[in-house]
């Protein structure tokens, strides 16, 4: 039974500008599960993972990482206390290489320290970036370039690891195999908070999820409860 809060936003509000985005968001992440948010374009989803990590201030609400507050911390600081975010569109340098791409990810000494061995864990999860280490990551293909951006952020070593979209305009074939390395990561210890469009996956795959809407939860549960509930079939599956 996974029961420690390893994260936890309470009633964090953020906007743009004049233009709030997230209102009263509540949710918690158990260390060692997988949690996921979905939800329509729009609801917040993204905006939620930049609160969290930093991207983008929290106007209101507290937001506990091993329960200590990060909601004031600057983006470098979050990442060091070992929350990596992988972002929507991967977000990579396309005139460098992989190996450059990847040695970005390691910023916290701890990282540094374990550079070489983490590098190893990434190539061994991704073989075919190993081939391609002195490739320009700009030609690699979209499934490829992905790989990139998670190898990137494990290379930060983290113990929370934060996907946007990570399945976005990735092949069917490729985006079951997307589905399975983050099984694996999670099987290997790294809890793992999903932000996905893919719902039926990702609500197969999730302990926990939140559905929200317009910046806010408005549902809450185990991710097969939530598969089997009408009102998301109807939503978000076409049930």
């Amino acid at each position: 039974m996974k029961e420690k809060i390893l994260l936890e936003l309470r009633d964090v509000t953020a906007r743009y500008g004049d233009v709030q985005v997230l209102w009263g968001v509540s949710l918690s992440v158990r260390e060692g599960e997988i949690a996921t948010i979905v939800g329509a374009n729009g609801a917040g989803k993204t905006t939620t993972l930049k609160t969290i990590s930093g991207a983008v201030a929290s106007a209101q609400g507290q937001i506990l990482f091993d329960s200590e507050h990060i909601e004031k911390l600057p983006s470098h600081r979050v990442a060091a206390r070992g929350i990596a975010h992988v972002p929507e569109g991967r977000r990579l340098f396309p005139m460098m290489t992989v190996r450059e791409n990847l040695d970005l990810g390691a910023i916290s000494p701890d990282a540094r320290r374990h550079h070489a061995e983490t590098l190893d864990q990434v190539f061994t999860l991704f073989p075919k970036l190993k081939e391609r280490e002195q490739q320009m990551a700009g030609t690699l293909s979209g499934g490829e370039q992905q790989m990139v951006a998670i190898g990137r952020g494990l290379m930060a070593r983290p113990r929370l690891l934060m996907l946007d979209e990570p399945s976005l305009g990735l092949a069917p074939i490729i985006v079951r195999e997307m589905f399975d390395i983050i099984r694996k990561l999670n099987e290997d210890g790294i809890t793992v908070m999903l932000v996905e469009q893919n719902v039926q996956q990702s609500l197969k795959l999730a302990d926990r999820a939140y559905v929200l809407e317009n910046g806010r939860v408005v549902l809450e549960g185990a991710g097969r409860e939530l598969l089997d509930d009408e009102r998301v079939r109807a939503a978000y599956l076409g049930a």
